[in-house]
């Protein structure tokens, strides 16, 4: 088979191909004996009949048509795999030659993955964001932690305040009429959350126990659901229960109780140092992030259309993959949010071009810098695999390989190489906050007589 590959358009490409003529004929041979099984001729049991019969009960043509349509898909995708095309969609083909006897030449006009115009992609300063913890810091951890662990006492009296869990029945109304989704008996929720209605949490605070009340709202313009967006509602709302939460006093018992720790100052050691790794992680993220934006934005290329609605498709499965395991149809989550799948693909479209300008550009820059994952790193990433799932780790790749997956998770180390490449390459430049919150984050552990890995320090004898 002969393949020739010519960029015709920017994203563009035709391929001609050209089958051989002996290909062409053991592909008559299989189209004769699938169709002879299908075809009834007079005097012959079904499979039996001959070629010339059959071509004179179905005609020549149907045969050869049969026939290209077995080897067209095949010679196509070697023809892709020959010439190192990387197609985003459906091929346009069209038939040169076909005759009995002759090669089969047909061409194929096809939307490809772009090229990429890099820019610069080394030295690129970015700002280092602050990691230090500040003893404000560490004390709002204290806080939730505090709250978290703290007992629920049910109130035989009193009234509503921010920061209780209440559980209230309620009835919303626009324009005087229920609305769907706007009534509930014994809903449960913290007043102060902001995981009600707009506005109705607010209204709640100051009510007693089994008190009733008209608290008047007004769904904000930009809310998801369109028939309530801007409208002016009311919630006729009941408070049945209301739990107050009893805080621990902080000192070393809570620390005893919450931890393994004797002491409050060892917790909030323990806490800084926690609370440093987070966010120096967060950092390293933000680092990553930022030295891709302008590596992204320094390149230039143009995506196809095709490309950006095979990711937006892609995105909806996604979400609707994840809404099926929550137990959420994708349909009854639309009707949620007021709008439709058309809407929700218009609204997946901007990220979907992000994500694959993202995308190309690293691809292009592991190209450029010839960055590929060792078999070392492969097997590393298979056999953490193989302990998140607690299999073998050649049950895993073997279970890769037949799911077609080893490739795509090779794909993602080497994006990894090529972000990783970017930030190794970068200027980053020290946030002078970040000085400043490291020695407050040291002082906080010297207080407490704790060294900058987190050790215990011996006393002074």
């Amino acid at each position: 088979m002969k393949a020739n590959a010519e960029r015709i358009e920017k994203n563009t490409v035709l391929l001609e191909v050209e089958v051989d003529a002996e290909r062409f004929s053991r592909a008559l041979d299989q189209a004769y004996r699938k169709l002879v099984k299908k075809v009834n001729v007079p005097g012959f049991r079904p499979g039996k009949a001959p070629r010339f019969l059959l071509e004179r009960q179905i005609g020549k043509q149907a045969l050869v048509d049969e026939a290209v349509e077995l080897i067209i898909p095949e010679a196509y995708l070697q023809a892709v795999d020959d010439t190192g095309i990387e197609p985003v969609g459906q091929p346009e083909l069209e038939l040169v030659q076909v005759e009995e006897g002759k090669p089969v030449v047909f061409k194929a006009k096809v939307v490809v993955k772009p090229e990429v115009e890099l820019g610069q992609y080394t030295e690129l300063e970015v700002a280092g964001p602050a990691v230090g913890v500040t003893a404000e810091d560490v004390q709002k951890e204290l806080e939730r932690l505090q709250n978290r662990h703290a007992k629920l006492i049910t109130l035989e009296e009193g009234k509503v305040e921010k920061g209780d869990l209440v559980t209230i029945d309620y009835q919303g109304r626009v324009d005087g009429q229920p609305f769907e989704g706007g009534q509930d008996t014994g809903s449960t929720f913290e007043v102060g959350s902001g995981v009600f209605f707009p506005g109705v949490e607010d209204g709640l605070t100051g009510m007693a126990l089994g008190e009733t009340k008209d608290i008047p709202t007004r769904f904000p313009d930009d809310y998801p659901r369109e028939d309530l967006a801007g409208k002016e509602a009311v919630f006729t709302v009941t408070v049945k229960e209301i739990k107050r939460k009893e805080l621990s006093p902080l000192d070393d018992e809570f620390a005893k109780d919450i931890s393994e720790f004797d002491t409050l100052e060892e917790l909030k050691a323990d806490l800084a140092n926690k609370l440093k790794k987070v966010a120096e992680e967060k950092a390293r993220t933000e680092i990553r992030r930022a030295v891709l934006e302008k590596a992204v934005q320094n390149a230039q290329v143009e995506i196809p259309p095709e490309m950006v609605e095979n990711r937006v498709e892609e995105m909806v499965r996604e979400t609707e993959q994840n809404l099926r395991a929550q137990g959420v149809p994708l349909e009854g989550y639309l009707q949620y949010l007021g709008i439709s799948l058309a809407e929700m693909r218009e609204q997946f479209r901007p990220e979907a071009e992000r994500n694959l300008k993202r995308t190309l550009v690293l691809e292009a820059i592991a190209r450029q810098e010839n960055l590929s994952p060792s078999e070392e790193e492969i097997q590393a990433e298979i056999e953490a695999i193989s302990k998140q799932v607690n299999q073998d780790a050649d049950v895993v790749r073997k279970a890769l390989e037949a799911q077609g997956q080893l490739a795509g998770l090779t794909k993602r180390l080497q994006m990894n190489k090529a972000l990783q490449f970017l930030v190794d390459k970068a200027k980053i430049i020290e946030d002078n906050r970040t000085k400043e919150a490291e020695d407050k984050s040291e002082d906080i552990n010297q207080e407490a007589g704790w060294d900058s890995e987190g050790k215990q320090e011996a006393p002074n004898s």
